[in-house]
């Protein structure tokens, strides 16, 4: 527990001190002295990396060690309000006699004495190819889409400078770069925990989420900052994600795609999460998770959610199950737009029987995560037989492969596909019979003379 006399205490002295960052800050969120190239951060919701981030690049420019500098957050909007602009951000820290220019549509902060600032972000790797840096300052490194690829294009331009160095501030995962950065001789780590920042966080978040977490896996990585291992008995490993991930932009082309809805039994602050999968079929027979959109939603939230991504990545159908909301679910999908092609599941299994299949595909290599869906590989390596969390994302994710390859390799079947038009209804359609005696056990692709027969719809096989 929290000591409430330490907290006022700190809270106290924080106020009095005001904007002497080196006089409020906690010892640990000053730069560390020695010849480190990286200073790792590594600590839990709340502990303060932001303001030590923009802190530490702050200082870096008005000793003139810093003049051209790149942010690199998860996405473009997280640099922007969290970076640059948030209540710890670049801006904000600054005194309003000393406040750099902003620039939004350029990306770009200039300090008065000539240092620019350049924002990146991470789903773009490829702009980071050609600046130079002599500074950078990476945030949330564990959330991106396309670390190794982006992390690579950083290091190639930093460049200038005697000494170019990095400040990454992050809630830790167990990923592959993260191990090997703390491995390293140059490499400056500092770890922390929410608790540590206590005098200036509000008290209901204090006593709703540390309470709610405190204990649990989840609580350990995101208040606590650890970095977790593997859960014994969890059907996928953190080593076997990162064997079998694929760099976004280096997937093949895909045969099919299909977006899997996994949809919450209710909604509030406290439902389940709605798993929202994008996965397809490559065009080496592989099968690739390539987006993932779960979150707490609405129905029509979810569906509009869901239909987006079916347009966006030009989808086949999207699969939903149909276990706790039945012909509900197709209505709200068909209420956000009539013409898509669904198909309903129903399981009757148990989840870790419909998720041992596409463990297995991942095993032999047959299954890939593209770029980084860290909520996702999460709920992979950390879900196990008798768990009582909904592993909503996971179930997404098994629908989808599931539909794509599993089932046309007869290991499962949801469910029995509908019947098509009749043979008077194929004749008329001027349509040839011998088309229709048979049809793939994923149904006929979109486009086809089968699937226009019958509305665009899949899975529908002839009668005998």
């Amino acid at each position: 527990m929290l000591d409430p006399a330490s907290t006022s205490m700190f809270g106290r002295l924080a106020a009095a001190l005001g904007d002497d960052w080196p006089g409020k800050a906690r010892p640990e969120q000053l730069p560390p002295p020695g010849d480190w190239n990286i200073w790792l951060i590594l600590s839990g919701r709340g502990w303060g990396k932001t303001r030590t981030g923009a802190e530490w690049v702050k200082s870096q420019i008005a000793s003139g060690q810093a003049r051209r500098v790149a942010l690199v957050g998860a996405t473009a909007a997280d640099v922007r309000n969290v970076m640059i602009e948030g209540a710890s951000g670049l801006l904000s820290i600054c005194a309003d006699w000393d406040r750099p220019t902003y620039e939004p549509s350029k990306r770009r902060v200039t300090f008065k004495n000539g240092a620019v600032v350049t924002a990146y972000s991470a789903e773009e790797a490829d702009r980071l190819r050609g600046p130079q840096h002599d500074l950078a300052w990476c945030d949330e490194l564990a959330a991106w889409t396309n670390l190794q690829a982006v992390w690579d294009q950083l290091q190639f331009g930093l460049r200038l400078g005697a000494k170019p160095r990095i400040c990454v501030t992050t809630t830790p995962r167990p990923l592959k770069l993260l191990k090997s950065l703390i491995a390293r001789p140059d490499v400056h780590v500092t770890k922390g925990k929410t608790s540590d920042n206590a005098s200036n966080l509000a008290p209901t978040f204090l006593s709703a989420i540390v309470t709610r977490y405190e204990g649990t896996r989840l609580g350990r990585q995101e208040l606590n900052g650890e970095i977790l291992s593997d859960v014994q008995g969890a059907l996928w490993s953190r080593d076997l994600v990162e064997e079998t991930r694929i760099q976004k932009g280096s997937e093949p082309p895909m045969r099919r795609v299909v977006v899997a809805v996994d949809p919450a039994t209710s909604v509030g602050e406290n439902s389940d999460l709605t798993g929202v999968v994008v996965a397809g079929l490559g065009d080496d027979g592989n099968g690739y998770i390539l987006e993932d959109l779960s979150g707490r939603y609405n129905p029509i939230q979810w569906a509009t959610t869901a239909i987006a991504a079916y347009r966006r990545h030009r989808a086949d159908r999207i699969v939903a199950e149909s276990n706790q909301g039945g012909l509900m679910v197709e209505s709200t999908l068909r209420a956000v737009d009539r013409t898509i092609p669904i198909r309903l599941v129903h399981a009757s299994r148990g989840k870790i029987t419909r998720a041992e299949p596409i463990s297995a595909l991942f095993e032999q290599h047959r299954a890939h995560i593209v770029g980084c869906l860290p909520e996702l590989e999460d709920e992979l390596c950390s879900f196990e037989p008798g768990s009582a969390n909904s592993p909503d994302r996971l179930d997404a994710a098994v629908y989808a492969l599931t539909d794509l390859q599993i089932s046309w390799q007869s290991v499962v079947s949801f469910h029995v596909p509908c019947a098509g038009p009749t043979r008077a209804e194929i004749a008329a359609a001027n349509l040839n019979i011998a088309d229709f005696t048979s049809s793939p056990p994923g149904g006929w692709p979109m486009g086809s003379p089968q699937a226009s027969a019958v509305g665009g719809q899949f899975g529908w096989k002839l009668p005998r």
